[in-house]
């Protein structure tokens, strides 16, 4: 009998450093795609309440003391949500209600014990029948300018979830180009992968593409939107348009071939629907199985420490 799911990436632009808006703008993606018959949703990068594109874009985001940057840092921490807290708890009672696995981006704020001031890039997967989050990684590296805003996160969410839609997992952006956070969640059994991204360019869509015929999973490579008009008004604008986009989604959903399921789409908001059949993984495991034969434990020892968080 055919283990076929209903997946659905949700290619959307979020409301900017507003929390509350956005959380509202996700209810109803989430309930849009339930409604086309998805049992799994998945949102891109730091979705809630939108990626810090600013850094890239606006000049002069990393002076010293800049007054404009400490504002707009300000409130990327305002807008940024408690795990567990209010909005985690909305979203896994939506995902209870419809029935329907939520994958969502979130900058993650940390108001006590260790941590406390820093924010992280996080992952979260609430599944239905818990009514809860049952997976809450955040990113390992920040990349580059990103170090400006956010920690370093922890192998504490390198796991998978087995839930009705399949058994999930996820990484964030360029931690597809981690050979061994890859490895963690290949040996953990993944076979719907959401990859997470703030738009799925070029090069992006060649890593998505590799960890499925690597993983032997399906992947949800999910992009934002994003354009001039959204970026913080404290700070300096970029010679364009203010109806350009900075962020193009790219958004598609991948075969454990590697091949397309649903080719990238950009520069227009939709929501990407497939219907996928989770047995074509056994089928491609024949030839290549990272964690099976292939990964000669003979050869190579492999282990993750979880660092088990204390807040």
């Amino acid at each position: 009998m055919s283990r076929a799911t209903t997946v659905a990436v949700v290619q959307a632009a979020p409301c900017y450093l507003d929390l509350d808006e956005s959380m509202r703008r996700a209810e109803s993606l989430v309930r849009q795609a339930a409604d086309r018959g998805a049992q799994l949703v998945a949102f891109g990068e730091t979705w809630l309440a939108g990626y810090p594109a600013w850094l890239d874009h606006c000049p002069g985001v990393a002076l010293w003391d800049d007054h404009a940057t400490k504002q707009v840092f300000a409130r990327l921490r305002k807008s940024s949500i408690l795990v567990p807290g209010v909005e985690t708890e909305r979203l896994g009672a939506l995902a209870s209600d419809l029935g329907i696995v939520i994958v969502i981006g979130a900058n993650e704020r940390v108001e006590t014990g260790a941590g406390n001031g820093t924010l992280y890039n996080a992952l979260l997967v609430f599944d239905p029948d818990a009514g809860a989050c049952v997976i809450h990684h955040r990113k390992l590296v920040p990349t580059h300018g990103e170090r400006l805003v956010w920690g370093p996160g922890d192998g504490a969410g390198l796991v998978t979830r087995a839930t009705r839609a399949g058994r999930v997992g996820g990484l964030v952006c360029w931690e597809h180009w981690m050979p061994l956070a890859r490895q963690a969640l290949h040996v953990a059994g993944e076979e719907i992968h959401v990859a997470m991204w703030p738009a799925v360019g070029e090069a992006h869509q060649i890593a998505s593409r590799h960890y499925a015929f690597e993983g032997r999973c399906f992947v949800l490579a999910a992009g934002l939107l994003m354009r001039a008009s959204d970026l913080p008004c404290e700070l300096p604008r970029p010679d364009v348009a203010d109806d350009a986009l900075l962020l193009r989604g790219g958004s598609a959903i991948i075969a454990p071939n590697g091949n397309y399921v649903v080719k990238p789409v950009f520069d227009r908001e939709e929501i990407l629907i497939a219907e996928i059949d989770l047995d074509e993984i056994d089928g491609e495991r024949m030839t290549l199985d990272v964690s099976g034969h292939y990964a000669r434990p003979d050869v190579f020892d492999f282990g993750v420490r979880p660092s088990p968080r204390r807040e």
